[in-house]
C-alpha cells in the first residue's frame, strides 16, 4: 500500500522501515537515538530491527505504565542522551504507546532546549490521539500531564500492523478517543464507528477509519495549536475523565485512559443534556452502548468530593471555574461551559446509577 498523508508530518504507511530510513538519513551518523518501553521492545521493535542495526541507533528502554510517566524516567532518557553526545542536531525516535510518546516528546523538547523527535505509535490510543498534536508531558504530584510543553514531532508514522500486538482492552481504550472525535465533529465518523465490528477487527478497513479520526484531531490542532479556543473541543470527556483516571490510580485500581474518557463522556453527555440541550433519548442510547462495551468504574457518593477536587486541577480551567467542553448535538461542540458543583454531582449520580 502506498503511503498517504493527512498533514505534512503524519504518514500512513505499511513500509515503515522505508519511511523511517528517509527521516534518519537527514541526521548525522551517531546522532540518532530510539526510546521505547519494555513491552514494545519485545513485540514491536522486531518490525524495524534491521534498521536499528544498519544505522547504529542507540536504544533506550524504560519501564512502561502510567506510574512511570515521571520526571525520573525523563532523567533516565536525558542521562543516556548526555552521555552519548546528543545535541540539537540529534533525533529521538519514540516507539510505544501514548505514555511513551508523551514522555519522549517532552524529553526531546527540553534536552539542549530542543532536539528533533519522531513518534511511531504502537497502540490505537497513541495513533489517533496521544502521538499527535504536539502535546508532550509527564505526570506530577498524582496529577496527569501536569508538566509539559507544546512541541510538534518532526513526523508521526502510523502503521496498523503494530495494533496486532495489543490486547482487546487497549484496543477499546484507543477506540474511545475515536468515538470522542465522532461526537465532537463528525456524525459520519460516529456512524462508521458504531457499525465497526469490534469482535472481529479488520485491520485493513481500520486504517481508513483511523485516517478519518486523525483528520478530526488535526483540524482542531491546525486551527488552534496552543489550545486557546476551538482545540478545547478535544477535551470532551476529559475533564471528568482525567478525574476518574487520577482517582482510580490513587485508589490502587487503575483504569486505562480510554475507559476513563468513556466514563467522563457519559458524565459530560449528561451535562450537555442539562446545559446545552443535547437530546435525552440519545443520551440514554449512547450511555447504554458505552456501558455495554466498557463496563463501569464503581464510585460511591462519598467519592464525589475527591472527583470534583481533581476536576478543579484541569489545565483548561480559568480561575475557580471548571471549564467543560460539551455538545448540543453530535458534531456540534460547545466550549467554555461552566457547570455548578450541584450539577456536576447530579451528573455523577446519573453515571453511578446506570
Amino acid at each position: 500500500m502506498a503511503p498517504s498523508k493527512i498533514h505534512s508530518n503524519i504518514i500512513f504507511s505499511q513500509q515503515i522501515e522505508a519511511e523511517l530510513s528517509k527521516i534518519i538519513d537527514g541526521f548525522p551518523a551517531g546522532k540518532v537515538f530510539l526510546l521505547t518501553e519494555d513491552v514494545p521492545d519485545k513485540l514491536c521493535l522486531p518490525l524495524i530491527g534491521q534498521l536499528i542495526e544498519t544505522h547504529h541507533i542507540r536504544k533506550i528502554v524504560i519501564r512502561g505504565g502510567e506510574t512511570n510517566k515521571s520526571i525520573r524516567s525523563v532523567e533516565q532518557v536525558w542521562e543516556v542522551l548526555s552521555k552519548h553526545g546528543a545535541d540539537r542536531k540529534s533525533l529521538l525516535i519514540n516507539i510505544g504507546g501514548g505514555m511513551l510518546t508523551d514522555l519522549g516528546g517532552f524529553a526531546a523538547s527540553t534536552f539542549k532546549r530542543g532536539m528533533a523527535f519522531v513518534n511511531i505509535p504502537t497502540t490505537l490510543l497513541a495513533q489517533v490521539d496521544a502521538s499527535l498534536g504536539g502535546k508532550t508531558g509527564i505526570n506530577f504530584n498524582g496529577l496527569k500531564n501536569e508538566i509539559g510543553v507544546f512541541n510538534e514531532p518532526d513526523a508521526v508514522i502510523i502503521n496498523t500492523n503494530f495494533l496486532k500486538t495489543i490486547d482487546h482492552e487497549n484496543f477499546l481504550s484507543g477506540f474511545a478517543e475515536m468515538l470522542k472525535h465522532g461526537l465532537i465533529k463528525s456524525p459520519e465518523h460516529w456512524e462508521e464507528l458504531m457499525t465497526y465490528n469490534l469482535g472481529q477487527i479488520d485491520y485493513e478497513a481500520l486504517q481508513a477509519i483511523i485516517a478519518h479520526s486523525v483528520a478530526v484531531k488535526e483540524w482542531h490542532v491546525l486551527n488552534d495549536l496552543t489550545e486557546k479556543n476551538i482545540r478545547k473541543a478535544l477535551n470532551f470527556g476529559h475533564t471528568a475523565g482525567h478525574a476518574f483516571e487520577s482517582y482510580a490510580l490513587y485508589e490502587g485500581r487503575p483504569i486505562l485512559h480510554g475507559y476513563a474518557v468513556v466514563y467522563g463522556m457519559i458524565v459530560e453527555l449528561y451535562l450537555s443534556a442539562k446545559k446545552c440541550g443535547f437530546n435525552e433519548t440519545e443520551l440514554e442510547t449512547i450511555s447504554g452502548w458505552l456501558l455495554q462495551k466498557y463496563g463501569k468504574f464503581d464510585i460511591a457518593r462519598q467519592d464525589y468530593e475527591a472527583l470534583y477536587e481533581l476536576m478543579t486541577h484541569d489545565k483548561k480551567n480559568e480561575g475557580s471555574r471548571i471549564n467543560f467542553t460539551l455538545i448540543s448535538e453530535i458534531g456540534k461542540v460547545e466550549i467554555n461551559q461552566d457547570c455548578p458543583k450541584e450539577l456536576i454531582f447530579e451528573a455523577l449520580d446519573y453515571y453511578r446509577q446506570l
